[in-house]
């Protein structure tokens, strides 16, 4: 049907009547989208009235109970992410403390729409994240008093079983103040030494051992606890506070220091960060821990130990070929001294004992010449099975060193046929394609069977692979 195209400027040329009528029609029976428009006409009429009609569909929204499918929880999503959006520009500039009170009550609903619908994809968690953000966004402009804030606080995360509320006291720092975050540790001192309550304990009624329900209920209080003494911490910048939290064995667990070292470092106390990692290196070969070694040069760092942190990045790349640590490492070195440092980490990958973490190293880091080198010299160590890395590999090398990809296709094949894993015939097949047509860029196989040898040998070892042959004349 020919006409003006369906756009803003050709609809308003059909005069206000004519789009209300269209509009009236398209809504009919739809009741989110009358929602909308129902709230498009109250952001005329001011705050107090928007504010009434959100507080009505939230009502609508905890008062159900149906169980919520995967298309209605989109357009919830949509509907609560449209309301925020209404909050915060058709609120907040005007009536700040009424806009976080609906954000707030909004947040409040997480539990009961997560109780009603299965949110694996997050759809329901991101809408509730925005309205923290936008709650973030409108904090400073916040009256309220800042030790009733904090108390609302308290008691939004103790009870905050879907992590609605786990940036709360980070997006109301400006709001809280001093004095809120002040309350707002008393409260969570308070609540570490108090006996437990009902409300503490009633979300474990399904365990039936009234001891292990209060130990289970302990744990959860202290940990939720824990995470708003963490946050107030760090924006009181106490790092102190922070470290008191652990043990002193606590402070060494991979997990954990690298954190605690950070923040020592931003306080200005890069000894004692350093004494605090040292102490946490593992003394496992084999446990890799970037965090704690990027700490470990960060301390260094501070201190203005180039030396040790050349070494120190040295030894992360001989253990675990990190070709960020080899770099920096040769940023530090003076000049020409880096040329040499080079060739010394080119023979430590060619030696490496892992022949696919060095594998590895070179695809992450695009040296081909390399790999070819490694690959020619060690191909009776590849494992076919490490196709996540081989497959990326050969297809990089076929440009350049098409010999060497050959071997890594082929070792994919023969473990594929040789452990006889028919999932993989068509990715054998294709690379058996892939061999054939690198055999026209490779004059000399320098020892390995040509392709047509290698392929004799196939037919003869695996004849019986009936579904892969079929595979291979299905390619051509």
């Amino acid at each position: 049907m020919a006409g003006k195209a369906l756009n803003k400027a050709n609809l308003l040329t059909l005069g206000a009547d004519v789009l209300a009528d269209l509009l009236l029609e398209s809504v009919k029976g739809d009741a989110a989208r009358q929602r909308r428009v129902r709230m498009a006409l109250a952001a005329e009429q001011g705050p107090e009235t928007i504010a009434a009609d959100v507080r009505k569909r939230f009502a609508q929204i905890r008062r159900g109970r149906s169980y919520i499918s995967r298309k209605a929880q989109k357009t919830l999503a949509k509907e609560l992410s449209d309301l925020t959006q209404l909050i915060e520009t058709g609120i907040a500039p005007d009536a700040p403390d009424l806009a976080f009170d609906l954000l707030w009550a909004q947040l409040h609903l997480a539990a009961g729409i997560h109780e009603r619908t299965d949110d694996s994809w997050g759809t329901i968690g991101d809408v509730m994240r925005d309205a923290m953000d936008a709650i973030s966004r409108i904090a400073p402009s916040l009256t309220k008093d800042p030790k009733g804030l904090a108390e609302d606080v308290f008691e939004a995360v103790s009870v905050d079983g879907y992590g609605a509320f786990d940036h709360a006291v980070h997006a109301l720092a400006e709001a809280l103040g001093d004095t809120g975050l002040g309350h707002l540790k008393a409260l969570s001192g308070a609540a570490r030494s108090a006996p437990l309550t009902e409300a503490d304990l009633i979300l474990y009624e399904f365990i039936t051992d009234p001891a292990q329900r209060e130990d289970r209920a302990r744990v959860a209080r202290d940990r939720t606890v824990e995470m708003i003494l963490q946050d107030v911490a760090d924006l009181q910048r106490d790092v102190d506070a922070w470290l008191a939290r652990y043990t002193p064995e606590q402070l060494t667990f991979h997990t954990i220091a690298p954190e605690a070292a950070t923040r020592l470092l931003a306080a200005g106390r890069a000894e004692e960060a350093l004494r605090l990692v040292e102490d946490a290196l593992p003394n496992d070969h084999w446990f890799d821990s970037p965090d704690l070694d990027e700490a470990h040069f960060a301390c260094l760092e501070a201190l203005g130990r180039k030396d040790d942190l050349r070494n120190a990045l040295w030894a992360r790349f001989e253990k675990r070929l990190c070709p960020d640590a080899l770099r920096r490492h040769l940023k530090l070195l003076p000049d020409f001294d880096d040329i040499e440092a080079e060739d010394a980490a080119r023979q430590h990958v060619l030696a490496f004992p892992v022949i696919d973490a060095a594998l590895a190293y070179c695809l992450q880091v695009q040296d081909m010449s390399l790999a070819s080198q490694l690959v020619l010299s060690r191909h009776t160590e590849i494992d076919g099975d490490a196709y996540g890395i081989l497959t990326p590999l050969a297809d990089a090398l076929m440009a350049t060193h098409p010999l060497a990809a050959v071997l890594l296709w082929r070792a994919m094949i023969e473990f594929a046929l040789t452990k006889s894993r028919s999932g993989r015939y068509g990715h054998a097949a294709r690379h058996l394609t892939s061999c054939a047509t690198a055999d026209m860029a490779i004059p000399a196989y320098d020892g390995h069977p040509t392709h047509v040898e290698y392929l004799n040998g196939l037919k003869t070892n695996h004849a019986r692979k009936a579904s892969f042959w079929e595979r291979v004349a299905d390619l051509g």
